[in-house]
């Protein structure tokens, strides 16, 4: 059988733990397919640069534009990651008429329909399971598995980074600096981690699971997002004593009338007896509702080279005998087009710590503006010291919105010394 030639688009932690695979389970990988899979190239930005894995010189190139757009190419491989070039690479090689697999999160979550576009008029097909949740089969389920159910709600640990902060925090009561510092050292975060610890990299994540679970297009930009950088070994202790652990969640859920989606991410107390509340160190796993299904979760390595190169091979396997078949795989579906509402319209659950005068009527002036904006309050707590107190309130469920408003009228009463933290609640209701 003639072999599929396979441009490859960057050699760094993925790009050579797809070589590496390639080469040692060729053969399987053949009878897997009908096909051989054979490089046709590899894209890189210095060819004298040392690699993780041995390369034949001959297949390096600094051209990645001539390689992507070569005749005798049938599946082009994109782990560079970034914008641009990735972009303009792709969509070059799809629209020849080329498959692609692509692990670009940050691409797709921005302009995933021109690549979609491009695929469609080129008639190849667009793969992309590693791009969310490392070696975790997630996309093809909700893509695939789950196209004849209802899926009314995505919950999820997609960025490994901060659940091994988060984690350490937790089990050790380390500070947020000496933890980061920790995940550093071990290779599990970037030298600069602001995409990671300000929520950027899971924001893309959420904004592709929420285009498969509802149909709808979403953009990153459409994603509210808040990071952990805030997040003091004190809260972490709080949330502890109450029976939570603090998680980074990426939460895509439909509104109670099912006209609208929220797509959001940010740090949340979930109670420890939730599934997600065990997921240790740089470990990713995503929690899916759906009408038929059930309650389904889907755990693992969420990064790394090995298994983000796994799903690269996976989808490899995938669009290889599509090609043999002459066939396609799915195309992006956004027939239901809901609303992606802002964050206010989201209905959730709040923890609020306040620092308030230890005197009588602080309770009920406190309760009071609760009320007034319509947030119920669940539970109450108050610790004395002195002529100070700490007033710890867990609301009902309420309008993002509401809790917010009920934020900035307790900063403006007198009686109110400080909040000293702001949390919201999954998991439990």
């Amino acid at each position: 059988m003639k072999p599929l030639k396979v441009a490859l688009l960057g050699c760094g932690v993925v790009g050579s733990q797809v070589i590496r695979l390639l080469h040692e389970q060729r053969d399987d990988l053949a009878a897997r397919v009908g096909a051989p899979l054979e490089l046709a190239g590899v894209a890189v930005r210095r060819l004298g640069r040392k690699r993780d894995v041995e390369v034949d010189p001959g297949l390096l190139t600094t051209d990645a534009e001539s390689l992507v757009t070569r005749d005798d190419v049938d599946i082009v491989v994109e782990v560079i990651g970034g914008i641009e070039p990735a972009r303009s690479l792709i969509t070059a090689a799809l629209n020849r008429g080329k498959s692609v697999v692509t692990a670009n999160k940050a691409l797709l979550a921005e302009d995933g329909a021109s690549l979609y576009e491009a695929a469609r008029s080129g008639s190849g097909d667009l793969y992309f399971e590693a791009s969310v949740a490392g070696a975790i089969p997630l996309l093809r389920p909700l893509r695939e598995s789950l196209a004849g159910d209802r899926v009314n709600r995505v919950l999820g640990i997609v960025n490994g980074t901060t659940n091994y902060i988060l984690d350490k925090m937790d089990s050790t009561g380390a500070s947020f600096t000496d933890a980061l510092e920790e995940a550093q050292t071990l290779g599990y975060a970037e030298a600069d981690p602001t995409a990671d610890v300000e929520g950027f990299d899971a924001a893309a994540k959420a904004a592709i699971l929420a285009g498969l679970a509802f149909h709808s297009r979403v953009t990153a930009d459409q994603v509210h997002r808040e990071g952990i950088t805030e997040i003091t070994a004190t809260d972490v202790a709080s949330a502890k004593a109450m029976g939570y652990v603090i998680k980074l969640l990426a939460i895509c859920a439909r509104s109670d009338d099912g006209r609208s989606i929220g797509v959001r991410v940010h740090p949340a107390m979930i109670p420890r007896s939730h599934p997600l509340a065990g997921v240790r160190e740089a470990y990713n796993a995503v929690f899916v509702e759906a009408e038929s299904a059930g309650q389904l979760m889907f755990y693992g390595k969420g990064a790394g080279g090995a298994p983000t190169a796994s799903a690269v091979l996976g989808d490899l396997v995938a669009v290889g005998r599509n090609r043999l078949a002459g066939a396609r795989g799915p195309e992006e579906s956004t027939y239901a087009s809901l609303r992606v509402h802002p964050m206010g319209e989201t209905v959730t659950r709040c923890h609020v710590a306040l620092d308030v005068a230890d005197k009588p009527g602080v309770l009920a002036r406190v309760a009071e503006l609760f009320a007034k904006h319509d947030v119920s309050i669940q539970t109450v707590r108050q610790e004395g010291h002195g002529d100070d107190a700490q007033l710890v309130i867990v609301t009902h469920r309420a309008s993002d919105a509401a809790l917010s408003a009920t934020m900035e009228g307790l900063r403006e009463l007198d009686i109110v010394r400080a909040i000293a933290s702001v949390m919201r609640v999954e998991g439990d209701e």
